[in-house]
């Protein structure tokens, strides 16, 4: 399903992660088809309200904690940087569909990194 938001559609979702060579492109790669699921989830079921919404960013943060085996796997981790760019990310994608008032922390909730 192609993203219709634009906002989404022209962002370039982890770019510093991907200038650097301490992450993988390939576990990137993951991360923001990750990112990309969670837009294309809220154009699909439009959650109402923050609640809703922070199911389906939950969901999608429980997805990075299984990642986090990736990047370990490849000499890599989801380090301070990383879940800084990671959580950046959670806001905009929650900003771009109309909750620029989401809690950065309750987006990720469930993350274990």
């Amino acid at each position: 399903m192609p993203i219709v938001n634009q906002r989404i559609a022209d962002h370039a979702f982890l770019r510093p992660l991907y200038a650097d060579t301490y992450f993988p492109d390939h576990v990137l790669d993951k991360g923001r088809a990750i990112l990309l699921r969670l837009c294309e989830r809220i154009e699909a079921e439009q959650p109402s309200d923050l609640a809703a919404l922070y199911v389906l960013t939950q969901a999608a943060t429980e997805e990075f904690n299984l990642l986090e085996a990736e990047f370990e796997a490849a000499g890599s981790e989801i380090e301070t940087v990383a879940r800084e760019e990671i959580a950046e990310g959670f806001w905009f994608v929650a900003s771009a569909y109309g909750f620029a008032d989401a809690d950065v922390e309750e987006l990720i909730a469930t993350r274990e990194w």
